[in-house]
């Protein structure tokens, strides 16, 4: 029966991968809401890649925030002004989604080679040990950073994401093999199905994801504005990617902030027992449950949220 729980909500969570702008801001429509709010002074870093652009805000240790499918680096905004500008916060806007061109991420995985490119913003910009923070695919792109260059990233949270994803998609005992033709079934429709049903599918996504109604819009906004087969393949990719086996090689300390799942049979206790299962390969994670908020926690609770990002980097 969990197996069964899990699938209705990896299903709600995840089957409109576009929504996974987790991710997870901006204006409802068509446009990107990439737009700084008035008064907000930010620059872009001077690094190139084909995979994401870097917004860069305030002076001090260095903190790197990586958004979820589809979202855009305003899903952070309400963090970025918790933080008062005492840290040098770098925000990820990755080529595809929320309105920025595809590039190189027009083909193919997306997820490994933004760490990959990651890593090298990080040698690049000289930034030493930053913190790293990901939220839902954010929360993937910064394990494989810390797990395959562990020497670069000093702390690490990640924010209702679990290792391998498709465990949810799979019978018990699945792997990235056993659920690949479901991946590339999820592809197709994604990637080609038709648009209004595509569309229809990201509101109730994002209804799903985000508690607070007011907040629901610039997510879905973002998703809206994100190349469909950018998100596809991103979200194919989630699938089937298994990071179990890599988590032992993470060294920096590590939290993970998750939510209840989104099905009324799924309790906070049996939700609590398997994000504890799913991160047994990570000596001294600190798991953290908050209630009374959906996917996107730094809107739904965006003071508790806040709060908990605070202690972290202290």
């Amino acid at each position: 029966m969990i197996r069964t729980v899990l699938l209705a909500s990896a299903c709600l969570v995840l089957s409109a991968p576009a929504a996974l702008a987790q991710n997870h801001g901006g204006g409802h429509g068509t446009a990107p809401a990439t737009a700084a709010p008035a008064g907000h002074d930010h620059h872009h870093a001077d690094f190139e890649s084909g995979r994401f652009h870097v917004r860069v805000d305030g002076a001090g240790p260095d903190v790197i925030l990586i958004p979820g499918l589809s979202s855009s680096p305003t899903v952070w905004q309400g963090t970025v002004d918790a933080l008062g500008g005492h840290y040098r916060v770098h925000r990820l806007h990755i080529q595809g989604f929320a309105g920025a061109a595809a590039r190189d991420n027009a083909e193919g995985p997306v997820s490994a080679p933004v760490a990959e490119d990651l890593a090298r913003y990080i040698r690049e910009q000289g930034l030493e040990r930053p913190a790293v923070i990901g939220h839902s695919m954010g929360g993937t792109i910064a394990m494989m950073l810390a797990a395959r260059h562990p020497e670069l990233v000093g702390k690490l949270m990640v924010v209702d994401m679990v290792p391998f994803m498709g465990a949810m998609f799979g019978a018990p005992g699945a792997t990235p093999e056993s659920v690949t033709p479901v991946a590339d079934q999820i592809y197709a429709g994604m990637a080609n199905g038709p648009d209004d049903g595509y569309r229809a599918q990201l509101e109730a996504t994002i209804n799903g994801m985000i508690m607070t109604e007011s907040q629901r819009a610039g997510p879905l906004a973002d998703s809206n504005a994100s190349d469909r087969k950018v998100s596809a393949a991103a979200f194919r990719e989630l699938i089937v990617t298994d990071l179990g086996p890599e988590l032992g090689r993470i060294t920096a300390p590590t939290e993970v902030l998750y939510v209840k799942f989104n099905d009324p049979r799924m309790t906070p206790e049996i939700t609590d027992g398997l994000y504890a299962a799913a991160f047994t390969g990570l000596s001294g994670v600190t798991l953290k449950r908050i209630d009374d908020s959906g996917h996107f926690i730094m809107l739904d609770q965006p003071d508790r949220f806040a709060a908990e990002v605070e202690a972290f980097l202290q």
